[in-house]
């Protein structure tokens, strides 16, 4: 399907991407922040597949879904878990994560062109940034959106709508990278394509069952539809 990718309508102006299963490949680190966290709380930890399935709607989400698949959840218990997540993510975050194939090459083509690109994530500014940094790409993105820049997150088209004004790029000039529901959720309402790529996250959904403008085995197949 990714080699079958209709040219865009319009010239593309600016790329907006997802991080975690988009850009990187961050499950070994959320998975032992989880871990060490169920630990500390008392509560047996899950298998790295099962966090697999809870990465996408944000740090409260995966730390309540953990909650939820072991037992209860309060309010009290969500926010000693939360509290204990933050310091152990802050500490392996980064360590085992890998960019997917593909990425560097994609990002640098893009820059050559002077696309202007941003980087959309769910995941808290505190962690996003100096993983970015950590990774080495930090450099390639204009405007990095996290999921506690503004009040909503996505699948909310919020977080695309100011990647867009950041970058001084109308949203019919931009386009969504993504790996999940979340993602093509928010480029339809904010009114862009989105492609979505096939090796990421989903949250456990199949991603050929999500609408989208097409998939995408490697970010590099997304070149000829933006570069045209």
């Amino acid at each position: 399907m990714s080699a079958a990718l209709a040219p865009a309508s319009r010239a593309v102006r600016a790329v907006l991407f997802d991080l975690d299963g988009t850009l990187l490949d961050s499950i070994p680190d959320l998975s032992e922040a989880c871990r060490r966290m169920m630990l500390e709380l008392g509560r047996p930890p899950h298998d790295i597949e099962v966090i697999r399935s809870f990465v996408g709607k944000g740090m409260l989400n995966l730390v309540r879904r953990c909650l939820e698949e072991s037992g209860s959840a309060e309010e009290a218990e969500i926010d000693a878990a939360v509290a204990a997540f933050r310091r152990h993510y802050a500490d392996v975050n980064g360590e085992c994560t890998l960019i997917y194939d593909g990425v560097v090459p994609a990002l640098e083509a893009l820059r050559e062109r002077g696309v202007a690109m941003a980087c959309v994530t769910n995941k808290p500014a505190a962690f996003t940034g100096p993983l970015l940094e950590r990774m080495g790409i930090a450099g390639f993105f204009g405007a990095t959106v996290s999921g506690d820049t503004l009040a909503d997150k996505k699948p909310h088209p919020a977080p695309l709508l100011h990647a867009c004004a950041l970058l001084g790029a109308a949203t019919d000039e931009a386009l969504m990278i993504g790996d999940s529901a979340n993602d093509a959720e928010a480029a339809r309402a904010a009114g862009m394509p989105v492609l979505l790529v096939t090796y990421g996250y989903s949250e456990g959904v199949a991603v050929d069952s999500i609408e989208c403008d097409g998939l995408l085995s490697s970010l590099t197949d997304a070149l000829p539809r933006i570069l045209g």
